[in-house]
């Protein structure tokens, strides 16, 4: 009780094979190994590319870029009140 035994595994792949047929089933099963290589293909691919990607380093100062929009003349100063407590 419990487990598929081998009997009832050879039984459900006789109806499989009743059912599809054997060349669909195979074309079935190179379709599965393609796309399981070309997955496989991918990682390996992405991996090799992180390796070669620096990211840049910035040492100099001048070189940064600064957040802060360039002034165009038409800003109007800020005034600061005294508040005197």
């Amino acid at each position: 009780m419990g487990g598929i035994s081998v009997w009832q595994l050879l039984i459900i792949f006789a109806i499989i094979i009743l059912l599809f047929g054997t060349k669909k089933l195979r074309n079935l099963g190179s379709d599965l190994g393609g796309a399981v290589k070309g997955f496989k293909k991918s990682l390996s691919d992405e991996e090799k590319t992180d390796e070669n990607t620096v990211s840049p380093v910035i040492d100099n100062p001048a070189q940064r870029v600064d957040a802060t929009p360039p002034k165009t003349g038409t800003e109007q100063p800020v005034k600061k009140e005294n508040q005197h407590s």
